[in-house]
């Protein structure tokens, strides 16, 4: 990753949610963005646009990160981009964001759920970091996003809280085995957070809001500002040789 050009993210899902607001805190720090969105080109051309009124450059590409098929054409397209639009072939920064989340208790989990959260949060993130590899630059970074029930249990949460322990496992492989491209890769654990996620229910569920908000050492949930801002903060050069960490952004949630 050298320093005499403009850093280059790539975020998965940014068109809404922690992802969206992954991006607009990287373009507030002069990070060009590359975001993915899955089916709403609209909104994800509308955070392009945002990113532009800033004086950045973005760009959105559609990706469906369940469909591994298509990772070879999705890496070409972002080469093309880098090319057309940056004029290099590398970029320095990949977030791996996009997902969903169900809320549903462990003995009514259906196997086509929990296969759905597999692809897109274990295989996916595997092979999509795979894929895109070659084209980031040696010295860059890595975050994958994991999620504060990893650490602490709520029931409805299993399947999806079993996948992201898979993601933080992984996490540490990957740091192990690309050190030698000083490819740094962590772990970024949001807690409760106030967004669409798993259809608004920390958002628009007062009394779920409530509870965590009692059970937080500062007293309240989470919102996007608080996540977006601190992945951002995380690729600073400052931190440079934070890696292999698992980094929990929750406010102190069910502490111990």
């Amino acid at each position: 990753m050298t320093t005499d050009k403009t850093k280059i993210a790539l975020v998965t899902g940014a068109s809404r949610g922690l992802g969206k607001n992954t991006a607009l805190a990287l373009a507030k720090k002069g990070v060009d963005v590359i975001l993915t969105y899955k089916s709403n080109e609209a909104e994800a051309n509308s955070v392009v646009s945002e990113i532009e009124k800033m004086g950045g450059k973005a760009a959105a590409l559609q990706l469906d990160t369940t469909n591994i098929k298509t990772f070879d054409d999705f890496t070409a397209r972002v080469r093309q981009r880098l090319q057309e639009q940056w004029q290099t072939e590398r970029f320095d920064f990949l977030i791996n964001n996009a997902g969903v989340g169900i809320h549903k208790p462990f003995a009514e989990t259906t196997e086509a759920e929990f296969d759905r959260l597999m692809n897109m949060h274990v295989k996916g993130v595997f092979f999509l970091t795979q894929k895109l590899l070659s084209a980031i630059a040696d010295g860059g970074r890595i975050v994958n996003i994991s999620t504060g029930l990893t650490r602490f249990a709520l029931p409805g949460y299993a399947a999806y809280a079993t996948m992201k322990g898979a993601i933080e496992v992984l996490t540490r492989y990957m740091a192990k085995e690309l050190g030698e491209r000083q490819i740094a890769v962590n772990t970024v654990a949001p807690g409760a957070i106030e967004t669409d996620f798993g259809g608004g229910v920390v958002r628009d569920n007062q009394q779920l809001n409530d509870f965590i908000a009692s059970q937080t050492a500062l007293g309240r949930v989470g919102v996007p500002d608080d996540i977006g801002g601190a992945i951002a903060s995380l690729l600073a050069e400052d931190i440079r040789c934070v890696n292999a960490q698992r980094i929990e952004i929750s406010g102190g949630q069910f502490l111990l």
